[in-house]
């Protein structure tokens, strides 16, 4: 007798047939508020480590309101009128919407129509960040280890920073959100790839849910300290994409109290370690690309046995995608050795290294299905396994065992949204 389990595909969901036994593991429900604006607006106006977000700012001020981009789940069309709410004192023609792109695409006209609504399209300058516009960067120094800091020009000449978004688990800066939202969201390339380094990334503790010592979440607040947010608003969501609460105020006091609730919510423990693990991207539109499709992945390896595989269902309707050097890097090598080898070669610096040599710490210990709606080769080219549904791939890797007992199935249906690891 099979279980039936439903993962998230792009705008909707594949349900897959497996074992009755398969260990199942979520995030722990989690309620949306019943009164989301109420909420955010008590959350403004009552902050932590901060004065309410009213008495900062003046007629007079320049004001600019960072958002997520559009690869990142984020309620901006309702934070961003709720804060526009509170600025009215603030003439329009004086705040500007930043989109932190980090080096991913500019978000297209639609997108930001869909991500923040055509009227507010109307009310203010929405504009992309750059993080390769020489013109639009301003260089605020080094910090120790050398990394220079180039951040957006809108941002850094403005009198009020406001950095919004939300938080969720990162699976190599501990959370999202925070001074994430500054760097690399609208820091310059230069920034963006030393925060990403091979030796930041490789150390074990630049990882899942871990802030206090982890080399990259620290980078990154050395970075943001030369020109911190004056304010903070980040949310926690669940998986219908509702607010379940309000961290608004210092950007790293109201950060860290966000996460703390965040790490309740997702982590879950398990006895041992699992033959199989299917995993989701958590649907769009974190699934829209086969490099986002990475987190996934680094989530199921948490809990797969060395040796074991990984089934990911992820849609990438975006593609690899055809921005960006992630592609262009995997064809350099035949596979995570390969891919390694170049990553962590001295002076070797490169945009989207990062994902590669995590995908490729993935691949050195488990196999990769892919459901997707990728041409089989692209999937082969990234040294994984294309399959057309996760039976397909559970049946294959019955075949290679030959074992007389039955696999050992886990289930992540959110995929990164879940932090799971074993109980030792």
């Amino acid at each position: 007798m099979a279980m039936r389990v439903d993962f998230p595909y792009g705008q909707g969901h594949v349900t897959a047939e497996l074992p009755d036994d398969t260990t199942v593991i979520e995030p722990h429900p989690q309620p949306g508020l019943e009164d989301e604006r109420a909420a955010f607006v008590s959350a403004l106006r009552a902050p932590i480590g901060s004065a309410p977000l009213r008495q900062l700012v003046g007629p007079d001020d320049r004001v600019v309101i960072v958002i997520a981009d559009g690869t990142r789940a984020a309620p901006s069309e309702r934070m961003v009128p709720w804060i526009l709410e509170e600025l009215d004192a603030v003439p329009r023609d004086r705040v500007t919407v930043l989109v932190g792109t980090g080096t991913h695409r500019p978000n297209t006209p639609a997108e930001l129509e869909r991500m923040l609504g055509r009227r507010l399209l109307q009310e203010v300058r929405v504009v992309n960040h750059s993080a390769y516009d020489d013109a639009g960067l301003v260089h605020l120094g080094e910090v120790p280890g050398g990394g220079p800091v180039w951040l957006n020009r809108h941002y850094v000449e403005a009198s009020v920073r406001i950095v919004t978004g939300f938080i969720e688990p990162h699976f190599f800066a501990g959370f999202s959100g925070g001074p994430k939202g500054v760097a690399p969201g609208v820091a310059g390339l230069e920034t963006i790839l030393w925060l990403h380094g091979a030796r930041l990334i490789g150390d074990p503790r630049a990882t899942w849910g871990v802030l206090d010592g982890n080399p990259v979440h620290e980078a990154i607040r050395a970075a943001v300290k030369l020109a911190p947010p004056h304010f903070l608003a980040n949310v926690t969501l669940n998986e219908r994409r509702q607010i379940t609460g309000v961290f608004a105020g210092n950007y790293l006091e109201a950060h860290r109290a966000g996460c703390e609730a965040c790490r309740r919510a997702s982590t879950r423990a398990v006895d041992r370690w699992f033959d199989v693990v299917v995993t989701s991207n958590s649907g769009f539109p974190l699934d829209q690309n086969l490099y986002q499709t990475v987190k996934g992945l680094s989530a199921a390896a948490r809990i797969v046995r060395p040796g074991g595989a990984i089934v990911a269902v992820s849609e990438c309707a975006d593609g690899v995608p055809s921005h960006g050097r992630f592609g262009e890097l995997l064809s350099r090598g035949r596979g995570p050795r390969d891919w390694l080898r170049m990553v962590e070669e001295p002076g070797f610096r490169s945009l989207d290294q990062w994902q590669v040599q995590i995908l490729a710490m993935v691949l050195e210990r488990a196999r990769v299905y892919l459901l997707s709606s990728l041409p089989p080769a692209t999937v082969e080219a990234a040294g994984l396994v294309p399959v057309t549904g996760v039976e397909e791939a559970l049946d294959a890797e019955a075949h290679r065992s030959g074992a007389p007992r039955p696999l050992a199935v886990a289930a992540l249906p959110m995929g990164p949204l879940t932090i799971p690891y074993v109980r030792i």
